[in-house]
């Protein structure tokens, strides 16, 4: 199925719905929820998925897992989607939040696959096989670390969407603490319990994640480094390397065109 919105089909009597769409490059997907749980496969672009808990960002042939009636908007750029619903007793991942994870050569083709089979398709024949192979390859998928986790604190949170907005790789976590009047301990220790990490982990994870969208889009790593405060590029490899465990110019290199 293609281009049907979901809650056209959410009554269908099977485990799995299988949908791709096209999205206008800058289109942005408002605050929604869905019933079922959703994996979100871009074929093509750039994903910024946005909750509560936080922000991740999908680079191409990746995608990401979304439970069931977890609020979140989406913007798409340059997207073409693949897109599992799938009711919640069925749903090989779990329900703890988002995650990007890494889409194997065997699960890309089965997702590419599954948007052409009948909406109710023949639960013992081949097409379904066809899903139950999918759920099974779904679980082997490993995590990446591409989400910026957000606190629920109202002055902390309006300082990291302001960072987002502005990343500088030179922001002092005592710069934070005096925007708070509070001292330099109280702040670390807030804000490990409220993001799960400390500072300079959020500061750099939140840069690399930034930078990925950016690099997708073909803007050079000499102007994302510079853009990000980095005195030189290879600095700013040197922190890609740390927390992604390769380049940027080898992340992108892996990201096949091999959509269809």
């Amino acid at each position: 199925m293609r281009n049907i919105p979901v809650d056209q089909l959410d009554q269908t009597p099977r485990p799995v719905l299988a949908i791709g769409t096209d999205y206008a490059d800058g289109q942005r997907l408002p605050r929604h929820r869905h019933r079922r749980a959703q994996l979100l496969y871009g074929a093509t672009g750039v994903m910024q998925v946005g909750t509560d808990q936080g922000n991740w960002v999908v680079p191409p042939q990746r995608a990401v897992w979304i439970p069931p009636e977890v609020e979140h908007e989406v913007l798409m750029l340059g997207v073409s989607t693949r897109s599992l619903y799938i009711e919640p007793d069925a749903a090989p991942l779990g329900n703890s939040g988002c995650q990007v994870i890494r889409v194997s050569p065997l699960l890309r083709q089965l997702l590419l696959e599954a948007v052409e089979i009948p909406l109710e398709y023949d639960r013992q024949g081949r097409d379904g096989l066809l899903i139950e192979l999918l759920l099974l390859e779904l679980q082997r998928c490993p995590p990446l670390p591409l989400h910026i986790p957000l606190p629920a604190a109202r002055p902390l949170l309006q300082l990291c969407q302001a960072f987002l907005a502005h990343p500088d790789i030179h922001q002092s976590p005592q710069h934070w603490a005096d925007q708070l009047h509070v001292s330099l301990r109280t702040f670390n220790r807030g804000f490990r319990q409220q993001t799960g990490m400390s500072f300079t982990q959020w500061r750099q994870q939140a840069c690399v994640v930034q930078a990925l969208a950016r690099l997708a889009a073909a803007e050079s790593v000499t102007r994302i480094a510079l853009d990000f405060g980095y005195d030189s590029p290879g600095a700013f490899s040197t922190m890609f390397r740390r927390v992604l465990g390769q380049s940027p110019t080898t992340y992108l290199n892996q990201l096949e065109p091999n959509a269809r």
